[in-house]
């Protein structure tokens, strides 16, 4: 199976329009994910109007301990120089775990944009505490994917995050 090729980011759209064409990249991920049985979280990494990759929390799938979307998507980015990582933009449709937002601390993401934070908030203070600038855009498609996700899938969110059932 071919994955298809990343999209551009058209360059006439305004701050706002961009990063909701982007999260929707990100929102593409997380529904092939929960389509695929898994957790709807996905994620989009972007450097200028250059998509980089994107990626969805695959731990069911993969039976992998680590692959959230955030890791999922930088993972699929490959190595890339740190410069170019100092200038990039990470859009996920949930505010980031720990694990997650350490990632994007160790490759100094400046930006990271999120879909929804209303269902999980563990980490924003700690990123905007080393500087990253956090925004949160509260997206209805983000928030209808988690509250499914909560209703059919709980034990599976609570395995997630490292809870127990």
């Amino acid at each position: 199976m071919t994955t298809p090729p990343l999209p551009s980011v058209p360059s006439e759209l305004t701050l706002q329009e961009r990063d909701r064409f982007l999260l929707g990249l990100a929102v593409e991920q997380a529904r092939i994910g929960w389509e695929e049985g898994g957790v709807p979280i996905g994620a989009a990494l972007v450097d200028g109007d250059r998509v980089l990759a994107v990626g969805r929390n695959r731990r069911v799938q993969m039976a992998s301990a680590i692959r959230h979307g955030e890791t999922d998507c930088i993972e699929r980015a490959g190595r890339l120089p740190a410069s170019v990582y100092r200038r990039s933009v990470l859009y996920t449709t949930l505010s980031p775990c720990l694990m997650c937002a350490g990632t994007a601390l160790l490759y100094d993401i400046p930006r990271i944009v999120v879909g929804e934070n209303r269902s999980f908030q563990v980490s924003e203070e700690l990123l905007r505490s080393r500087g990253v600038q956090v925004d949160v855009l509260d997206d209805p498609d983000c928030l209808a994917l988690m509250e499914r996700m909560l209703a059919e899938r709980p034990e599976l969110w609570l395995e997630d995050i490292g809870e127990e059932s």
